[in-house]
């Protein structure tokens, strides 16, 4: 993780694609809280789980005053049938651009599974305060129970 990544830093304000084929970006949700959850992939067993836990507190993240952010490099029609397939309710973002937002928090980083290095999302959560800087950072994120933690912090601040 970069320095200027972390709680007190301003968060990158780079746009990204949604599903509808529009533009979406931090300074977007100026004025209230925002959630950015990042994970690997569409319709895998962990970011379907944690997709569909973000989903089902939505409207106590709105009662705190705050708005979610999903964000893969999946495309925005893959995003389409990831939110149709289990009824998301979140709102998703496509950062596929090199150098996107990703990319400058330094979560879009070299991985390794069965010996074979890729490039991979880091599965990572920021809450952003009203002020638009990092309030906190979740890193390599254990699915279980993380919405629920992420909506105390929301609350707290």
């Amino acid at each position: 993780m970069n320095d200027f990544t972390g709680a007190g830093a301003e968060m990158p304000n780079i746009a990204m694609e949604t599903p509808e084929g529009g533009s979406v970006k931090p300074s977007d949700f100026a004025g209230k809280k925002l959630v950015i959850f990042f994970y690997p992939k569409d319709n895998t067993p962990g970011c379907t789980t944690e997709a569909k836990d973000f989903s089902e507190l939505k409207s106590e993240f709105e009662a705190a005053g705050c708005a979610l952010l999903g964000v893969s490099k999946c495309s925005p029609k893959k995003h389409l049938n990831f939110i149709a397939k289990h009824d998301l309710t979140t709102p998703l973002a496509t950062d596929s651009e090199e150098g996107g937002l990703s990319d400058a928090l330094g979560i879009w980083t070299e991985k390794q599974m069965y010996g074979k290095t890729y490039m991979g999302m880091v599965r990572s959560t920021y809450l952003v305060g009203v002020d638009g800087k990092i309030a906190q950072v979740w890193n390599k994120v254990k699915v279980k129970g993380h919405a629920a933690e992420v909506l105390e912090a929301v609350r707290a601040l």
